[in-house]
């Protein structure tokens, strides 16, 4: 069976989720990665739907919902989205699994209210270490993101031939992928051209990270408030680093970390069978 397409609005936003069904069950939501959308996660729905009803969100900016005006794409309108989508589902306490920019959208939200959090699978989406370096003055970091918003207005989106040139860009960016896993990553999250060529659906804009509002610290304090039992993937083979060397982890006071051989920062693809076992265990405690 195929999820049901359904839109709410956020922020004056229109954005879409995909509604697995198994109404009466447990409420989970799904949030993807950055440049990436709800339809990555269509296998790790198929085997959560007999015992939870699932629901994937396109991000703002991304999958089929709406661009937003002025293209700010901060982590705090993403948890706000995420806040919404959660009073629509109304099946508070809910689960939430994120990967990336999901994860983090994810275990925020958790720490902004625990009390409406069952449990959180955070893959890769945990931030950077709590040695990281410390942030430069915030003059500095706002004139970075004027330039870096002046260039991408002068950067035109990068379209493809053929459907198959978009698959192999995708491959490119995960030799992990099977043919088939980036063969539907690349349908559901490309559109055709008025001449024929195919483009990326997410908005140019979200690539133009907000560095000079909500930082590492705020991030710490929030995530240092979740209640709720949480598990933390990563991939041995991932760009992403070891959350417990760079101390990460210990922010989140209840919390397991699984670290998965074979896999980059894509875990629950290059990885499945590991990451619904370790998940549905994680889940039925």
């Amino acid at each position: 069976m195929e999820p049901v397409s359904h839109f709410f609005y956020s922020h004056r936003l229109k954005l879409q989720f995909w509604d697995w069904g198994s109404v009466g069950k447990p409420a989970l939501i799904l949030v993807h990665g950055g440049l990436d959308h709800a339809r990555n996660w269509d296998w790790v729905a198929r085997a959560l739907r007999d015992d939870y009803h699932v629901y994937a969100l396109d991000l703002r900016g991304h999958g089929n919902s709406a661009w937003a005006p002025g293209a700010l794409y901060s982590v705090a309108e993403h948890v706000l989205d995420l806040s919404a989508l959660a009073d629509i589902v109304n099946g508070f306490p809910v689960t939430i699994i994120g990967h990336s920019l999901g994860g983090v959208v994810s275990l925020l939200y958790a720490g902004v209210y625990p009390d409406r959090v069952k449990k959180v699978v955070a893959i890769e989406g945990i931030g950077m270490p709590v040695t990281h370096r410390a942030p430069k003055p915030a003059s500095e970091r706002l004139r970075n993101w004027i330039e870096v918003v002046r260039k991408a207005e002068n950067r035109a989106p990068h379209s493809y031939p053929t459907l198959e040139a978009a698959v192999a860009r995708m491959k490119e960016a995960n030799p992990f992928l099977s043919d088939e896993v980036a063969a539907h990553l690349t349908l559901h999250g490309t559109n055709w051209n008025a001449d024929g060529s195919i483009a990326w659906k997410f908005d140019n804009y979200v690539r133009t990270f907000i560095s000079y509002g909500f930082n590492i610290e705020d991030a710490k304090e929030v995530m240092s408030r979740i209640t709720c039992p949480t598990l933390l993937f990563w991939g041995k083979q991932s760009w992403a680093p070891d959350p417990e060397e760079g101390g990460q982890a210990d922010i989140i006071k209840n919390h397991r970390v699984v670290k998965v051989d074979n896999a980059g920062h894509w875990v629950h693809h290059d990885q499945l069978e590991v990451f619904l076992r370790e998940t549905k265990k994680f889940l039925a405690e």
